[in-house]
């Protein structure tokens, strides 16, 4: 879970830095906001060490630290007003899919809504904590990560037209249609909110279906990798402790970067379509969402 509090360019970019994490414990600074992701987390509770209610236990504990600091004549990096602004952004979802999509289809499908029950309790308890902004991300197209292609196996069925799993992917479309329709009923049931659901799988999909369009000649082979064509994928091997020379040439356009993360290139154009609103529901520009932050002093606790 991602909490924005950042002052946009004229542009379509955020004129903004990184995010700092929550859970670093130096350095941080929480002017534009706080970062209470967790590579690998989960929105299932238990599933992993940090999932999303863990996410949500320590931006309640976050924010109650910051009104405290103020009430006490402290300075705080964000006030109530600050909160109520904010935009409360989620990405979350994918390696819950992950961790079932070994199972036949028919199995999967009942485990989906389960999965999304968790993302909209996430989103009332962030509104009953004076949240009004949410930028909701649906998953990827799970179907086309190079990982999967590469370890596919015979009950995972056949290849689509530009050789994504369509098993997966159905999975992948079947989970954005529940939370899509979850951030709907949302909607009627906070009036006072806005609540935007982002269809990635659109986007993502689109960089492997026309792929030449973006200058990149292998849309499903990893850059960093080991094994060759097509999908230059070992998951003996991981691109950790890969040679150099496996690496992809900087001058060559890749979406994926180990089998799994895109590569900056890509994240560049998802990015884009994402601040667009060309993909979102209601059709918003992510740029309209996000308000000035008020200036503090001290912007660390």
């Amino acid at each position: 879970m991602y909490f924005w509090l950042s002052e946009l360019s004229d542009g379509e970019s955020l004129n903004t830095h990184h995010l700092s994490p929550f859970m670093r414990p130096l350095g941080s600074e929480y002017s534009n906001g706080v970062n209470f992701a967790i590579a690998g987390s989960t929105a299932t509770p238990g599933e992993t060490t940090f999932s999303l209610d863990v996410q949500l236990d320590q931006f309640v504990f976050f924010k109650e630290r910051c009104l405290e600091s103020i009430e006490r004549g402290e300075v705080a990096p964000i006030d109530s007003k600050g909160f109520e602004n904010a935009l409360y952004t989620m990405d979350i979802g994918h390696n819950d899919l992950m961790g079932v999509l070994h199972l036949p289809y028919h199995e999967i499908l009942p485990k989906l809504p389960a999965i999304v029950a968790e993302i909209k309790k996430a989103i009332k308890t962030l509104h009953k904590n004076d949240a009004r902004k949410f930028w909701i991300h649906g998953t990827g197209a799970l179907g086309c990560l190079p990982q999967k292609l590469a370890t596919r196996k015979d009950d995972d069925g056949g290849l689509d037209e530009h050789g994504c799993i369509t098993k997966i992917n159905n999975v992948a479309k079947k989970f954005n249609e529940l939370l899509s329709e979850t951030c709907d009923d949302l909607r009627l049931e906070f009036t006072d909110s806005i609540i935007v659901f982002v269809d990635m799988f659109a986007i993502k999909y689109d960089l492997v279906a026309n792929h030449t369009k973006y200058g990149i000649k292998k849309p499903l082979m990893t850059c960093c990798g080991h094994g060759g064509p097509p999908y230059n994928y070992d998951p003996k091997i991981s691109c950790s402790v890969t040679d150099d020379k496996y690496m992809c040439k900087l001058d060559e356009k890749f979406i994926s970067w180990d089998g799994v993360h895109f590569t900056d290139a890509a994240n560049e154009i998802v990015a884009s379509k994402v601040i667009s609103g060309e993909f979102s529901i209601p059709r918003i520009k992510l740029t309209t969402t996000v308000v000035k932050p008020k200036k503090t002093k001290n912007s660390r606790l």
